[in-house]
């Protein structure tokens, strides 16, 4: 230990620890092997370079930014990435075209169903089978998609009020969330990483009571979803926090690519289910949501107004799955469509109890096509697919190249947290490093999609 007395001056007590000195001038502490982009000769005053992350805790999943600094004040913001990176991609490409949603469904995982949608409409699309798969497994889609949405925004608004010290919307937004998630429960035996839609359709149909499930909770969710407004709208903290920070406009969202509630903030209309309609979006009455301000506020409120349009969608779905029970939810091609059926139970999904008996004891045929569907897979005709569908962050696009074997040649996914985290410089530099996380929380970026 160093230590300093009165007029003897330092002196040394332990054999490891000596004393240090410094020349004059400004001293630098930049770690994370930044240095190499950093010019000390062209900082001016007291800049300084310092790491926000990636084990920061008011930063989205590890997360790292590398922040030029000048006192409170960013000049300069970048954002590092690499740190949940799973290779999901690349190990697609060593799996059956339908043991891929298992993969994907993982990227996102605060949307999941959106991963796995944009993945089976491209695999449809190479098996031209799109015009094939019943309407009632679209609708089914189409009702789990919106509840995703809600509660994707749900996360989205309470880790970003978590980040404010708004510990109360954070509390109520995970509250909320776990309604969801019980449906999903319901469904498909999962709460995350659901691998429930599959190329043709989805896995199974819905168990008995599931439509009183959702109206139940959708009406929950009708009476609690005013708390927002009230929490955060009311508030002249969160008012002042949000207002004016994290500025985007419409020529910079279009610059960067950038899609989603960002890019609605701006006043600009684009959304896939309206622009590009799939799965019968174009039938169903909800409004697309926009705001006037480009700022952290705008897709603050942009987000709170889609999850009541979201629950429009998901009240019209669910009376259009009442009216079609007992119809077909996956394709009627036995090379394509898995032979098993499957059921939920208390582990999850499997194969269900009569199905088991009727291919161990009943049919040699039925085993042995079970078993090559299930372990070699079908084969898609080569060629090339990019299908996007419109996912609670933006746009998430799936490129997929087949080769006419059994397992994609190339799998690649236009992930919208990825894209809109290019908006991280103009959005943080010129304001104060607490604005930097109201920025982030605006993008709302999860990691797992960035990193895949």
């Amino acid at each position: 230990m160093s230590t300093t007395g009165p007029t003897t001056g330092p002196t040394t007590e332990d054999a490891y620890a000596g004393t240090s000195e410094t020349s004059s001038g400004p001293v630098y502490t930049v770690t994370g092997q930044d240095w190499d982009s950093i010019d000390p000769d062209t900082i001016d005053g007291d800049r300084i370079v310092v790491n926000m992350g990636p084990q920061h805790p008011s930063t989205h999943g590890v997360l790292r930014l590398i922040l030029e600094i000048d006192g409170e004040t960013v000049t300069d913001a970048r954002a590092g990435i690499g740190y949940l990176h799973t290779g999901i991609e690349k190990n697609m490409e060593f799996r059956t075209w339908t043991q891929g949603v298992t993969f994907c469904t993982r990227m996102d995982y605060v949307a999941p169903f959106s991963n796995e949608a944009a993945y089976v409409a491209a695999v449809e699309r190479l098996l031209d089978v799109e015009d094939d798969v019943p309407q009632r497994a679209k609708d089914i889609r189409v009702l789990l998609l919106e509840l995703n949405r809600i509660s994707s925004h749900l996360v989205a608004i309470a880790t970003g009020g978590m980040e404010l010290g708004a510990l109360t919307v954070m509390t109520c937004g995970f509250r909320d969330r776990e309604l969801i998630l019980d449906v999903f429960e319901t469904v498909t035996g999962l709460r995350m990483n659901h691998a429930y839609f599959r190329p043709g359709g989805v896995a199974q149909d819905l168990a008995d009571g599931t439509l009183e499930k959702i109206r139940s909770t959708v009406a929950v969710l009708k009476k609690r979803l005013p708390e927002y407004a009230a929490l955060c709208n009311a508030n002249p903290i969160f008012l002042r926090r949000l207002k004016g920070v994290g500025e985007l406009d419409l020529a910079g969202c279009l610059a960067l690519g950038i899609t989603g509630p960002a890019l609605r903030a701006t006043g600009y209309d684009w959304d896939l289910r309206r622009k590009q309609p799939y799965w019968g979006y174009e039938t169903y009455d909800f409004d697309v949501v926009t705001w006037d301000e480009p700022d952290a506020y705008g897709r603050f409120r942009v987000r709170l107004e889609e999850m009541w349009q979201s629950m429009r969608i998901v009240e019209q779905a669910v009376e259009r799955l009442a009216a079609s029970e007992g119809e077909p939810v996956m394709v009627d091609d036995p090379k394509i469509a898995w032979p098993s059926q499957l059921s939920v139970g208390a582990d999850g999904q499997g194969n269900s109890a009569e199905h088991i008996k009727h291919i161990m004891g009943e049919s040699m045929e039925a085993l042995i096509h079970h078993f090559k569907i299930v372990t070699e897979g079908f084969r898609v005709p080569p060629g090339q697919a990019y299908v996007a569908v419109e996912a609670p962050r933006g746009e998430i696009g799936c490129h997929l190249v087949a080769d006419g074997g059994t397992r994609p040649y190339r799998a690649h996914f236009r992930d919208p947290s990825f894209v809109n985290l290019q908006g991280t410089s103009i959005m943080s530099e010129g304001g104060m490093i607490s604005d930097v996380i109201v920025a982030i929380a605006s993008i709302d970026p999860v990691m797992g999609g960035v990193d895949r």
